[in-house]
This record gives structure tokens, sequence and C-alpha cells, in this order.
């Protein structure tokens, strides 16, 4: 007798049914647009979320039990500023991106700034245009409103901007916000807020309900005083709040000087500082500045004081409506939207890729931070290209970077005969710190005290990023058939970037390479530097894209690379960086050891 499987029939099938279909959707998304290493990460921290990524409809009389246990729901807090200048199209896009976000494990709350609204009615219907469409995207309703969101203790403006550990606001309808995550609803407030119960909502700044939202989602909102008899009581930790994605018309933060081009990447503990000072002070009008760079401070202000609150991990991402609706032609080939929510037209292409989705996947910006801008613009003015790319700016609490010497101080110059000069002993340096990088960049034993001894009267500087997690070694080296007299009177001492390392667990990720290089090319040599590699390294694909030029060495096993403009193949500065590359003797304990 031959025994038939019966198919399993039952209320599960259809959800599990579309559980396999996300995961599908999710794996061909990673790889089109994620490293092994990306990916990786991506799955350990949104794969579990992802498996009960779909609403919960729970009936009214099931028990709140069902909820416990649950993980915390993976959030995004969005802020969205002139809503109502967004035509439909933009709205729908920026809303099917809020829903390729939730599907991906990434929860939105978005806040509508209501700066700018005419009216109380206006704001609502903003809100209810983004709801709408947002629950369109989804084909379902899959959002929250939370129109009585925030309670503030006075309406009356501060004299001085809120701190970060003000209770002046504070989130209110706290049960709404705690269900609506649970059930993986995508919430919209208005940044309106109420005096007390029997008052009108009014508009507020988006920048205190955006902070008052990330603390309670964090636990540490504290609407009781510490000494009202209820010590014990603790406010709960509801979400991990991720990232802050700040949707500005606007866009990034500039470059100085260059209004039409932002920031990849800031590195809050190296750059805030200066940035800031840069809008500041850049393009003034009777003496103050301008309210695009007033605006474009505000937004950099508020990522610093959301990072100040969040897990080194978190990020923001400054960014345009535009940019997050990602408008672009699907082929026809791509897979219907509705098993793939438009995915494949999203992050196949560098063209065509999503700042918001990516950023999630990979954690990083669309092009990397260190890249040549020649590399990223397009070929003709106005590329489409161009200006997609320079759209997003990518903020990290990041880390601080020491550079010795200090080229704020005094640029770095060739050295002057008889004065005194950097040295790796020097106290400023932790030289067992710095050996034990070298060695566990490279995976192999250095000669550390025949290395000193080769470098150590012709070392032009040294970078250390973090606490010695990150780092490069500059010499200044001369051809072999160069005197040092000549060399130094006749300006042929050659900046070599003798060491470029990064500790092995951080190699690929969390962007200490790109701080580096930045570091490097923007700081402490502007107008170039040159490097060689083994030919079989394998990263030599990443130096082949942030140099200016690169030669392979017939008769050696080295690549030649440089930063420096305007050398063509006779050039005599790029025959004595040829000398250099060719002449610089290793350091190592072993001889036998993986690519440098």
């Amino acid at each position: 007798m031959t025994a038939t499987a019966r198919p399993i029939c039952g209320p599960s099938s259809p959800r599990a049914k579309k559980v396999a279909l996300d995961r599908d959707v999710i794996v061909s998304v990673l790889e089109s647009s994620a490293t092994r290493r990306e990916a990786k990460g991506y799955l350990q921290k949104y794969a579990l979320r992802n498996a009960v990524a779909e609403p919960l409809h729970r009936g009214p009389h099931q028990p709140a039990e069902l909820l416990a246990g649950r993980p915390l729901p993976h959030v995004a807090v969005v802020k969205l500023r002139m809503p109502q200048r967004l035509p439909h199209d933009i709205l729908m896009g920026i809303a099917r991106t809020l829903a390729q976000l939730r599907m991906l494990g990434l929860v939105a709350v978005v806040i509508v700034d209501s700066r700018d609204a005419a009216s109380r009615q206006e704001l609502q219907h903003d809100t209810l245009r983004l709801s709408e469409a947002v629950d369109a995207s989804l084909g379902r309703p899959g959002t929250k409103s939370a129109d009585n969101l925030f309670a503030v203790s006075s309406l009356t403006k501060p004299l001085v901007p809120s701190s970060i550990f003000s209770d002046r606001m504070r989130v209110d309808d706290e049960a709404l916000l705690d269900r609506a995550l649970q059930r993986g609803s995508i919430v919209i407030a208005p940044s309106v807020a109420r005096v007390d119960d029997l008052s009108a909502p009014r508009p507020v700044e988006a920048h205190e309900t955006a902070l008052s939202l990330i603390k309670f989602l964090n636990g540490m909102q504290f609407d009781r005083p510490i000494d009202d008899g209820a010590s014990d009581w603790r406010p709960k930790k509801i979400a991990s709040v991720e990232r802050l994605i700040i949707l500005d018309p606007l866009g990034g933060i500039p470059l100085s000087g260059r209004p039409d081009i932002c920031h990849r990447f800031v590195n809050l503990e190296q750059e805030y500082g200066t940035l800031m000072h840069h809008l500041k002070t850049s393009a003034k009008k009777d003496g103050h500045p301008t309210a695009v760079d007033d605006m474009h401070a505000a937004n950099l202000c508020l990522a610093k004081d959301a990072l100040s609150l969040l897990p080194p991990s978190s990020s923001v991402l400054i960014t345009t409506p535009l940019a997050a609706a990602n408008l672009s032609t699907a082929s026809p080939f791509s897979p219907s939207p509705a098993h793939s929510f438009g995915f494949a037209e999203e992050v196949t292409t560098r063209r065509k890729r999503n700042p918001l989705l990516y950023n999630l996947l990979t954690d990083k910006p669309v092009t990397s931070p260190s890249l040549p801008l020649q590399r990223i613009r397009g070929e003709t003015p106005g590329d489409k290209q161009a200006s997609a790319l320079n759209e997003a700016t990518l903020v990290k609490r990041g880390l601080p970077v020491t550079i010795y010497p200090d080229p704020r101080v005094s640029p770095w110059h060739p050295p002057t005969p008889g004065l005194p000069c950097l040295r790796l002993t020097d106290n400023c340096i932790d030289l067992p710190r710095l050996v034990h990088l070298i060695e566990d960049s490279f995976g192999r034993k250095l000669d550390a005290q025949a290395y000193v001894d080769r470098i150590n009267n012709k070392l032009a500087g040294i970078i250390i990023a973090g606490e010695y997690e990150g780092g490069a070694i500059f010499t200044w080296e001369r051809p072999d058939d160069v005197g040092a007299d000549e060399a130094t009177s006749h300006g042929r001492l050659v900046p070599y970037l003798d060491k470029f390392v990064v500790l092995k667990n951080l190699q690929g990720s969390g962007g200490m390479a790109d701080i580096v290089f930045n570091a490097m090319v923007q700081d402490c040599f502007p107008g170039g530097v040159c490097w060689r590699s083994r030919k079989t390294n394998p990263v030599n694909k990443w130096y082949f894209e942030r140099s200016t030029g690169t030669c392979k060495l017939s008769g050696s096993e080295w690549t030649m690379f440089w930063t420096t403009l305007g050398l063509s193949h006779q050039h005599p500065v790029l025959k004595d960086y040829e000398a250099v590359c060719r002449g610089v003797q290793p350091s190592w304990a072993d001889d036998n050891g993986p690519p440098e």
C-alpha cells in the first residue's frame, strides 16, 4: 500500500509561505548589495526579528503575556521636514522605503516636522497622507497614527536650547507606542505636544520631540521625581534604537566651500567642531549665517545629541526625501513588486542604490568616504549619478584621530638638517601598542628593533585612530642613488606610506580604513604620497580605487601607488617614487608571511 502525504493546511500556512518568501527576498538583496562580512553582521542582528516581523492581529481577549519574551524591536527614528511640499510620487517612494525597512527588520517611528506647516489642519493632512501611502505600500493597514504622543511642560520656547537631559518634553502616550511597535506597526507622529489633557496640541521643535522619543524608547524617560517613594521604579526599554534618519530637502552636510557636494561620512569625535565652525562662518550675510547653514548646523547638532544617547554602533543618516524615495524606472526583468517590495531595482546597481536600505544592510554610506570625488562624479555636468551619490551624509560617534606632528599647527614638510624630529621612541607614542597593531594587522611578527632603527631618523609622522585600533606610519625616503644632502637641497625626499594598519577584527567594517586614509590625504599629505603593496595583496583593489595612479614594478613583487596629481609616465618625481618603492627594505622577523 502506498501512503500519500496530505498537505498541511491551516491558518499558519499563508504566514509560513510569506516568511519563506521574505527570507528569499532578503537573501537575494544581501547577495546583490553586501559583502560576506556585511551580510553576516546584518543577519546576526536582524534575522531573529525578521522571522516575527508580521504585525500581530491578536483578539482583544488574548493575554498580553503572549507578547512577553519577544525580542526588542529594532527601530529607526525618522524626522521628515517639509512634508507638505512633497509631490505624490516622492511621498509614495518614501512610504515604500519605510515598508522595505520594516521587512528587513527595522521599524520606523516617523516624526512629521511641524515647523513649516501653515496650520494644525495642514499638519494632520500631511500625517494622514504619509499613513495612507505606507498602508498602500504594505498592501494592508500597517501604520499607527499618534497625534497626541508628546507632552511638554511649557509651550514657551526656552531662551537656550534644551539639554539632552531636560525633562521639558516627554512621550505621554506610552502604551500606544509600546503596543504599536510590538505589533510591527510603523508609527507616524506629528511634532506637536500638549501642556495637559485639556489643551490642544501645539507645534513644537522636532529636534526636541526626536530626542524625547529616543530617550523614551531607550528607557531613559524619568517621569517621577527620585524622592517620590518609588525608588524601585525604573522606566523600561521598549525598543533598540539603531539609527536616526533625517529627511531634509537640503540633504547632507555640505563640504566647506562646495555647497553642491556633501560629506559622505562624518566622524563626530574628529570632525564635529570643525564642521560647526565652517557652517557658522563659511557663508554669512549681514554678519549672520544664512538660513541654509543654520539648518545644516541644526541637523548636525541633532545628530550629535542623538548619538550621545545611543550605543556607539548607532548612526544618523541625513539625506533628502528624493533620495529616500529612490524613484527610478523598474527593469522589465525585475520581480513583481508584490513579491519583492521592489528590492531588485533598489539595490542591484550602483546608480539606483537607496541610501536608507544600503546603510541598513552594510552599515556604510552608499559610496566610500575615502574615494576621490573624480571616482564617483559623473563625466558630464549635472550627471544624475553624481547628484545621487552626494545627497546623503552618514554620521557616527566615531573615534578620535591623533596625528603626530599635528598638521593643524604646522603642515608636514621634509625635515631640516640639525633640527629635532619625531621618533617612534618618543613619549607621545606607545611603541608596544603600535607594534601589536602592526603585527595584528599584517598577521606576522615584526622585528621591532630593526624597524625602529630603520625609520627613526626619517620618520615623517604617524596617525593613530582610536586606542591604537588603526593607523599609518610615514617616512621621508630618498632614492638609493641620491645622497642625503642632494635629496634635501633639491627637494627629492619622497613622502612614503610605510605602514597602513587596521586591527584584524575591524578590517572591512566600521570605516576605520576610510578614516585613516582620509586623514592621510586631507591632513598629512594633501600634495600627494606614494606607497607599495605586494602584487598578490587582496587589498590592492581598495588601493587602486583611491589612488591617483598605479604601476606594477617589473622584475619585482611590488605594485606602486600614489595620490600625487599630474605625474606623467616620464615625470622625474614618479621615477623617484619608483626608486624608493623598489629600495625600501622590510623589517619582518620572518621571511614568509601574508602579502603586505
